[in-house]
């Protein structure tokens, strides 16, 4: 147990984009995901625009600028956006210099003000003190702070025990954030449920690693060489980092050199601009039912995915994995185009999509972990089947 601070799960991931409204709307119908909460002109917001999607756990945060030229927010409006630190002109930067990019990884902490002077007292470089910002629907007030990660990205620490809205303050909620108003998340149409990992991608796995661990205490769940995830002609290091009840996942990945190929690692870096969060895994309780969805919505505006595996990967799946999958589920996956991986507790299925935007640089993984069930909870094990380790083909990175 060597967390230095109190943190149980992430909260939401935020995108800066140039044009957010039509962003979020193309993820929207890609993924299945919910409209939950915005923030803008009709809200009050006149320095940006910012929309929440959800589905199970899962919140992705899409904001722009309305004028990319303006440094600094009027006392004023400081009052009635959720985010008065925001700077329109940082924002654009940004997005010119990584573009469509992940800025800002939340995580749920018990007491921001104490992770962020823990973190910072660890050696975290502070990217904005704790504050506190009041809804001005008289919903309460949510403290948040923020760390640099790696690269641009930084960590959001939110606290959400004094405030009763869908996402946080002054955010105007479109639908709230429970099917019933008793607890049950909203679920999007394609069965998405929550996060299972986000990766980061850097120039030196050791010195982020060592920066992180150090300001997190985060412990070290996994760790993977270019030869455990059969991809030496496109090669990576990688350790997975979590929290002490492993809510939290953040692998890291580093390219290696001297390969017939460039790592697919640093090619994101060069078309980053940086480091910067190469994919997000999303969890789904049925990978079947999720690809038909978002498969279907490809042609209309959709994500494409990456190109399946022969015949003989599935061939060769079946001798490795056993009866722990069924004959129906082997035939779904090879018409799917769904990989197959297994460690000694359970299985893992999952697919990626091409990048989610104009670069070669961040994607989705889709992923359903089978088996590790504690029977105690009835909870799943964390990291259920791994990462892809076993057979060539790795969710850490895909060749």
């Amino acid at each position: 147990m060597t967390d230095k601070l109190a943190a149980s799960s992430f909260h939401h991931i935020e995108f800066y984009a140039g044009h957010s409204t039509s962003t979020y709307r193309r993820f929207m119908h890609a993924v299945g995901l919910e409209l939950v909460s915005k923030s803008d002109f009709s809200t009050g917001n006149t320095c940006f625009n910012s929309y929440l999607l959800q589905s199970g756990q899962v919140r992705m945060l899409f904001t722009a600028p309305y004028d990319a030229e303006r440094e600094m927010l009027a006392d004023g409006d400081t009052e009635r956006i959720p985010f008065p630190y925001y700077n329109p002109g940082e924002a654009a930067r940004f997005f010119i210099k990584h573009g469509l990019s992940v800025r800002a990884i939340g995580i749920v902490v018990a007491n921001v003000s104490h992770a962020f002077e823990t973190m910072v007292a660890n050696g975290a470089s502070p990217g904005l003190g704790p504050h506190k910002v009041i809804d001005q629907r008289g919903r309460g007030w949510c403290e948040m702070a923020e760390i640099k990660l790696y690269g641009d990205v930084v960590v959001r620490l939110v606290g959400e025990d004094h405030f009763e809205g869908a996402f946080l303050p002054n955010f105007e909620d479109i639908r709230p954030s429970t099917e019933d108003g008793h607890g049950g998340a909203v679920v999007g149409r394609y069965g998405i449920e929550r996060f299972d990992h986000i990766v980061g991608n850097v120039w030196s796995l050791p010195q982020t690693l060592s920066y992180m661990r150090n300001i997190t205490g985060f412990h070290e769940f996994a760790e993977f060489t270019a030869q455990d995830v059969g991809t030496v002609d496109s090669g990576l290091n990688s350790v997975v980092l979590a929290n002490n009840e492993e809510t939290i996942l953040l692998p890291i990945n580093e390219p290696t050199y001297g390969t017939k190929r460039k790592s697919q690692i640093q090619t994101y870096l060069e078309q980053n601009k940086g480091e910067g969060v190469q994919h997000i895994a999303l969890f789904t309780n049925d990978i079947f039912h999720t690809l038909r969805s978002m498969r279907a919505a490809t042609a209309s505006g959709g994500f494409d995915f990456m190109a399946s595996q022969p015949s003989s990967y599935y061939s060769r799946k079946r001798g490795l994995i056993g009866d722990a999958m069924s004959e129906a589920q082997y035939q779904l996956s090879e018409q799917m185009g769904v990989l197959i991986d297994k460690d000694d507790q359970g299985v893992l299925l999952q697919i990626f999509t091409q990048p989610i935007g104009d670069r070669s640089t961040a994607f989705f993984e889709i992923i359903q972990r089978v088996g590790c069930i504690n029977p105690s909870t009835g909870l799943q094990k964390p990291g259920c089947g791994g990462f892809g380790k076993v057979g060539g083909t790795s969710c850490l990175v895909v060749s």
